[in-house]
């Protein structure tokens, strides 16, 4: 008998070498097979459109081909072979998503279906992974591995990371390595916070906006009424809040009405924080301000962000549990203090313009203070850097690289800016053309210059006619059909630069850049 190459447990497939290999064939194979099968749900006429398909890609055939990609994806590991396999795997899941032809550029294609390239994707996630362990309890393994400080005695752990030279630590392949030189950078996490929820259930409330107009309008009522029952009992507290980032530096401010007090304001700065982390240190401190004043049986708190305030009573581990186990302290003293004590959450988008909130918003606004060095950085606001310095990699890697192709069509925004991909909301090409499969099929081939034309036949088809039908010009080109070909230029609009014109020339002339039989 002779022994097998490679063998697997709890869905990992291991060689003698560790190289991994035969395990991302399986799973790239896996999701590729996941990927043929989706093909039953659409076709080019009917069925899901391209956002819902880039939507089951990630959220259903991307974890299939990254399971526990931990194991094989770290420093000084090679991965040419791994990038290789794993780039052929979503080329093929964005042909799918766009409909397109089977000869388009990679890179191209990931950008209109806003899909970021898997090695930046990897490089992404790998960075927010590297939070995670500093959440764990303090006796746990892990973090005992990570530890910093010497060994106190023989009985302390001698393979801790803390216990190593630089040298040997530079040298040292493996992901808690990584983790380890990353929580030298920022700030160790937070403990859960108390279960508030579970006591007093029936003294917090969210009032969440709704979205149809005559809601709005009832919620500029709604809002008028509270600002009239805070003028007229003294036992009641109206809070309004508002946070704004400059230059990296965060300024939040609230405003306390109360009957038998003036009105308070509050502003404090922070620097390298998110604008969440702002909004909610700004409900923070006014819940502090607000609890102080004596006989405040009801604390009402305005904010145009209703998703900060939801953070407050999330039991689950999150960035910003310094603020929420803070403000949860607060509260339980506030509901302890008397069974009649109530605090709401009110939302106010910014879109309704009133003028309470607009005075607190213009207040946010009006400070330019300046940083100070050296300063900390939140967790929140280290995960967001690492977030947006990968996609400022992949936009310059997408302008500077021939893998879009040659003939990819450069369009522009409304305010006439270069478009750049992007991977939010599906990317701009998508949020314009993917709500049918017909036109993004129809919008990707002329963008990237892969259609039933003339010059696409010149270029891979020479021995087939690539003369434009019209017969008044000799190859049927993409912008001779764009700007010139009466078959076509009927429409109004002779601009062609900017994306939503060229979506409209698209819609117009259904033709263009499709087969004649379809």
């Amino acid at each position: 008998m002779r022994p097998k190459d490679s063998w697997r447990y709890l869905g990992f497939i291991f060689n003698h070498k560790l190289s991994f290999h035969k395990h991302i064939n399986f799973y790239a194979n896996k999701a590729i097979s996941t990927v043929k099968c989706m093909k039953l749900l659409e076709n080019s006429s009917r069925g899901i459109n391209p956002i819902q398909k880039r939507l089951l890609y990630r959220c259903c055939i991307l974890p299939i081909v990254l399971y526990r990609f931990q194991l094989w994806y770290y420093n000084k590991t090679p991965l040419s072979y791994h990038m290789k396999i794993l780039d052929k795997m979503q080329r093929r899941a964005a042909i799918w998503i766009l409909g397109a032809f089977k000869t388009l550029p990679a890179t191209g294609i990931e950008a209109i279906t806003g899909i970021i390239p898997i090695k930046f994707h990897l490089q992404k996630i790998t960075k927010r992974l590297q939070i995670r362990p500093f959440k764990l309890l303090s006796n746990h393994i892990i973090r005992n591995l990570m530890d910093d400080l010497p060994p106190s005695s023989t009985t302390s752990n001698l393979h801790k990371i803390g216990s190593l030279t630089n040298q040997q630590r530079t040298q040292t392949k493996g992901h808690l390595t990584n983790l380890y030189n990353k929580s030298l950078e920022i700030f160790p996490s937070f403990s859960p916070g108390n279960r508030i929820i579970d006591n007093f259930s029936d003294r917090f409330s969210l009032l969440v906006n709704r979205k149809e107009k005559t809601k709005i309008n009832n919620r500029v009522l709604e809002l008028d009424e509270i600002v009239l029952q805070a003028s007229s009992s003294p036992h009641i507290a109206l809070v309004i809040t508002d946070a704004s980032i400059k230059n990296n530096i965060a300024t939040s401010v609230s405003h306390i009405h109360s009957m038998n007090s003036p009105l308070t304001k509050t502003a404090h700065h922070a620097s390298f924080v998110t604008s969440t982390e702002a909004e909610l240190f700004a409900i923070r401190c006014s819940i502090n301000q607000a609890c102080s004043k004596e006989n405040i049986l009801k604390i009402i708190i305005v904010t145009d962000s209703i998703h900060t305030a939801k953070k407050i009573f999330d039991s689950n581990s999150h960035l910003y549990q310094l603020h929420s186990i803070a403000i949860l302290r607060k509260l339980q003293e506030f509901f302890n203090s008397n069974p009649n004590n109530t605090i709401e959450f009110w939302e106010c988008p910014s879109r309704l313009k009133w003028r309470f909130h607009r005075d607190v918003d213009k207040d946010s606004k009006s400070f330019y203070p300046a940083p100070s060095y050296p300063c900390k950085t939140s967790w929140d606001f280290c995960k967001k850097t690492d977030s947006d310095n990968i996609i400022k990699q992949w936009k310059m890697t997408f302008q500077a690289s021939d893998g879009k192709g040659n003939h990819f069509l450069d369009l522009l925004d409304d305010d006439l800016n270069p478009i750049e991909p992007l991977n939010i909301k599906g990317g701009p090409w998508l949020q314009s053309f993917g709500h049918s499969n017909s036109l993004c099929a129809q919008a990707t081939r002329a963008i990237t210059n892969h259609a039933p034309i003339g010059e696409y036949r010149l270029r891979f088809l020479p021995n087939m006619d690539f003369s434009c039908p019209c017969n008044n010009y000799p190859i049927e080109s993409r912008r001779y059909i764009l700007h010139e070909c009466k078959r076509f230029n009927g429409y109004w609009n002779p601009r062609r630069d900017t994306l939503s014109h060229f979506v409209m020339f698209l819609i117009t002339n259904p033709n263009a850049f499709a087969f004649i039989n379809s």
